[in-house]
């Protein structure tokens, strides 16, 4: 029984992150209506930005994360205009063009992060990774609950700016139709640029909150981009509360799957559980009768 309650405590903190990464999917799903096939990308690039910063800078998290939230802020706000013109063109199946071209995004990321850093597996070590505290019999390592604090701050403080502000609110209608927020007077390419942006930036932070819990390798992005797509299509796109009810039950699910089944088995045993729970409910589990995106 200790295991047990010791393992879902586990799951729960891993899976705060994962719903960190997967809010800003689901963000910039409901704005750009782009499947952004480089969100593990963004994250593992975060993962070695902050590896290289602990390393040549000697910076900790509490620098390297604002850091990273700014930076790959800035970078997805530059990258937003490529997908927007590809996602607005005219040419035919724009929609099915903006998935090659993020596809494309991810594999130069990971082609990339092989040339530059080769197959070598990175850990970046962290003041707070040695310390933990006993709670009834359960051990709580202190860089988990940062890492989980963190992600559920980021995911709060997306939900406020969305609901608080005015620009929040051009953003929630742009993903509601970006026809009508056009005639209202929202600049909707300026928006979906900012979207992308926060999207990036929170997704490379979260990249060095996993790199700091296991590790950084080229390969981490696939892994991430599928559990990302697991919590959002659980969650039901564009059911942004729900997403972190799904990240928190994907992290729960690995971790018993990777206690008592084995780790071999985690993927076909998660998207095992995907493929059953989309049977009983296609919309996915946390989805209302409605359409777009909602904070």
């Amino acid at each position: 029984m200790p295991l047990l309650f010791q393992t879902v405590v586990n799951g729960l903190l891993v899976g705060g992150i994962y719903a960190a990464i997967s809010i800003g999917f689901q963000l910039a799903f409901g704005v750009l209506d782009v499947v952004d096939f480089a969100v593990g990308g963004w994250a593992m690039l975060g993962g070695y930005a902050g590896y290289w910063l602990a390393t040549l800078l000697h910076a900790d998290l509490y620098i390297s994360l604002p850091v990273c939230l700014i930076f790959f802020g800035i970078v997805g706000y530059l990258v937003g205009p490529l997908i927007y013109r590809v996602r607005t063109s005219r040419y035919a199946r724009p929609a099915l063009m903006a998935l090659a071209f993020t596809f494309g995004i991810a594999t130069l990321m990971r082609g990339g992060a092989l040339t530059l850093w080769g197959f070598n597996t990175r850990s970046l070590s962290s003041v707070f990774g040695e310390v933990s505290f006993q709670i009834f019999g359960i051990t709580l390592p202190l860089l988990r609950l940062i890492a989980f604090a963190i992600a559920l701050a980021a995911s709060a403080g997306l939900t406020i700016f969305l609901r608080a502000t005015r620009t929040g609110l051009a953003i929630r209608a742009t993903a509601q139709s970006k026809e009508y927020a056009a005639l209202m007077g929202v600049d909707v390419k300026r928006i979906s640029m900012l979207v992308y942006g926060i999207y990036t930036g929170i997704t490379g932070m979260t990249g060095v909150l996993l790199a700091a819990i296991y590790s950084v390798t080229p390969e981490v992005g696939i892994r991430y981009t599928l559990l990302a797509f697991f919590v959002v299509v659980l969650a039901g796109l564009g059911s942004a509360a729900g997403v972190l009810a799904a990240g928190l039950l994907l992290g729960v699910l690995e971790a018993l799957v990777a206690i008592y089944i084995g780790a071999s088995y985690t993927y076909l045993i998660v998207f095992g559980v995907l493929y059953l729970a989309l049977l009983v409910a296609p919309q996915g589990l946390f989805q209302r009768p409605q359409q777009g995106f909602r904070a």
